[in-house]
């Protein structure tokens, strides 16, 4: 197990609804510690236990929710 942690930026947000969006497009996702999201600056911060997932998976979860999101370079 080897945590990472990494940005993920989010293009569609525009206030606390589409936050609560993100945090239950990824709440099934097995290996993700942690999440936190800043609106202002469109990105998450993931933290995850790179045997389980990648930051890639949560990032395509969060374009299933009708947002665009993109790994940002390590």
């Amino acid at each position: 197990m080897a945590d990472q942690t990494r940005i993920i930026k989010i293009d569609g947000m525009t206030c606390g609804g589409c936050v609560a969006s993100v945090y239950n497009a990824t709440a099934d996702i097995d290996g993700l510690s942690a999440m936190s999201i800043e609106l202002a600056d469109n990105q998450a911060t993931v933290t995850f236990d790179d045997s389980k997932t990648s930051a890639e998976i949560i990032a395509a979860a969060i374009d299933d929710a009708g947002f665009d999101a993109t790994v940002a370079n390590a």
